[in-house]
């Protein structure tokens, strides 16, 4: 990331327009970081000790609650001590380290979604075939795969970010790093690091997205074949915890990040952001947890089981 820049830092402006309502950001935003973080660890660990979630499903799903943890955490911390600092200020390594992980892990996370989609697929298009198509080795395959892909996209973009010239303006308009923000205080010409950027932003989004849509219309094909109404009723009850994590995060992101910097909208862009950085990871263990009742047997056996260990001792 060599480059001629005489910024060396950043002032992040986050929320201080709202002056002594940043107060009252800091309660709530506090309260959904502690929900965010003991929901998706409750999600790991039953994944974890329950044997009956020792499945491609619920591993991808651990993996992905991982990857939400690692994610809120790179962006809450920083912006819930902004909202009590007077000094905003961060190092321009560190911007660009804020920016590579976080760029990482949200597109770790929109390739996990669509393995996740092909997944269900296999499990209700393939019954017979599920076991050889989603083998544990391919599971750990795919996994890897999603983070690796998305970690050297993240390295692609925010290296396209910050080897561009920063000499003069370092008011970040936002709450964190984020590309559209940052790449505005570029003093050279930046279309051609937006359009790859862009580019780069379509195939991570569009194409899992479109993965995604396509396996779902098999996944209905087949279930409008099942006969009985319960066994449609089950079909659809374990994708619709899927089908409202997808739509909410790649909605939201693609809002964001699938049009020019030129078009970013301070306010309107800092509202979307908060959906996919606080939202989106409360949503996920939220809507796994209180939709599906395996995880609730399974959280019910690991308490009874704890709880039994505890008056024991």
């Amino acid at each position: 990331m060599a480059n001629s820049s005489l910024v060396t830092e950043f002032l992040l402006l986050g929320f201080s327009s709202l002056g002594d309502l940043q107060f009252v950001l800091f309660g709530v935003f506090l309260c959904l970081y502690l929900v965010i973080l003991s929901g998706n660890v409750i999600i790991i660990s039953v994944v974890r000790l329950d044997r009956s979630l020792h499945t491609p499903m619920y591993f991808f799903l651990g993996v992905l609650s991982t990857s939400e943890i690692f994610y809120t955490l790179v962006i809450l911390p920083k912006m819930l001590i902004n909202l009590f600092s007077v000094l905003r200020t961060l190092s321009f390594v560190s911007c660009a380290t804020q920016m590579y992980f976080f760029l990482g892990f949200a597109l770790t996370n929109c390739l996990l979604l669509g393995v996740m989609g092909y997944d269900r697929y296999a499990a209700i298009c393939h019954p017979l075939r599920y076991p050889t198509l989603m083998s544990w080795k391919v599971c750990k395959q795919l996994a890897s795969t999603c983070i690796a892909v998305g970690f050297l996209m993240s390295l692609v973009g925010t290296n396209l970010v910050f080897s561009l010239p920063f000499c003069g303006p370092n008011k970040v308009d936002h709450y964190f790093c984020d590309i559209s923000p940052v790449i505005r205080l570029a003093c050279a010409e930046s279309h051609i690091h937006e359009m790859v950027i862009f580019l780069c932003g379509v195939f991570l989004l569009v194409v899992p997205l479109t993965f995604i849509c396509i396996s779902y219309s098999f996944i209905v094909r087949t279930i409008l074949k099942i006969p009985s109404t319960d066994g449609k009723r089950k079909a659809f009850s374990t994708c619709a915890s899927h089908l409202i994590v997808v739509t909410v995060h790649y909605g939201s992101a693609s809002f964001v990040y699938l049009r020019p910097s030129t078009k970013y909208t301070t306010g309107k862009d800092r509202l979307v952001t908060v959906t996919y950085t606080i939202i989106t990871p409360l949503l996920n263990p939220m809507v796994y947890s209180l939709r599906n009742k395996d995880v609730q047997l399974a959280i019910r056996k690991v308490i009874g089981r704890t709880g039994f260990s505890l008056k024991t001792l």
